[in-house]
């Protein structure tokens, strides 16, 4: 018996929380999402809503929502898959590089007693109104990461601008010629096969 291929339809809005709560419809392709708000759509996948200590606890929350293995708990259908659970850093702690010891016959330190604390959040992949970031105008990433306040970025700025079209720094040079081409002495302009 064959079963019919289901896609995801993944919400229409303009934001992740609206996306969430209030979408203006449910498209799986591009093309049907931008007829469905009458203008251009961007694929994203966001965090959205609070953090949770446990994944207990935020599959309790987002019940229905999200693939829950717990017996006795309802998956949602094929098409309702666009929610999923990630694991994050709390706060703005990052790992702190370490160096290798190599003392006691140990090549790496022994690991700190007190683990980086990590809480849940929901992702949610959703079609985003291009109007919706279109104002933003954000540097360019190779740029920006060079100047000397780079550290200082909120993460905001920074997805914003990986989520851009790399724009060139200057015009594109002509290609250079092949390992087996060479230009005419006559004709420096002219590139012929070289035998």
């Amino acid at each position: 018996m064959m079963r019919a291929m289901t896609a995801i339809l993944y919400p229409v809005a303009e934001n992740a929380d609206a996306a969430l709560s209030r979408p203006q419809g449910r498209a799986a392709r591009m093309r049907e999402a931008e007829r469905l708000a009458g203008q251009p759509v961007a694929f994203a996948t966001e965090p959205v809503g609070p953090a949770f200590t446990t994944r207990e606890a935020a599959l309790d929350a987002y019940g229905g929502r999200l693939e829950d293995e717990r017996p006795g708990r309802a998956a949602p259908a094929p098409e309702d898959r666009y929610c999923r659970l990630t694991e994050t850093l709390a706060g703005r702690a990052r790992p702190v590089a370490v160096t290798p010891a190599f003392a006691g016959g140990r090549r790496w330190p022994e690991p700190s007693a007190q683990p980086l604390r990590t809480v849940w959040r929901l992702e949610i992949s959703y079609w985003r109104l291009a109007a919706a970031t279109s104002g933003v105008e954000a540097p360019q990433a190779r740029r920006a990461r060079k100047r000397r306040r780079a550290a200082g970025l909120a993460p905001e700025t920074l997805r914003t601008m990986a989520g851009q079209p790399l724009r060139p720094v200057e015009p594109q040079q002509p290609l250079d010629i092949g390992l087996f081409e060479a230009r005419l002495p006559e004709a420096p302009h002219i590139v012929v096969p070289d035998e």
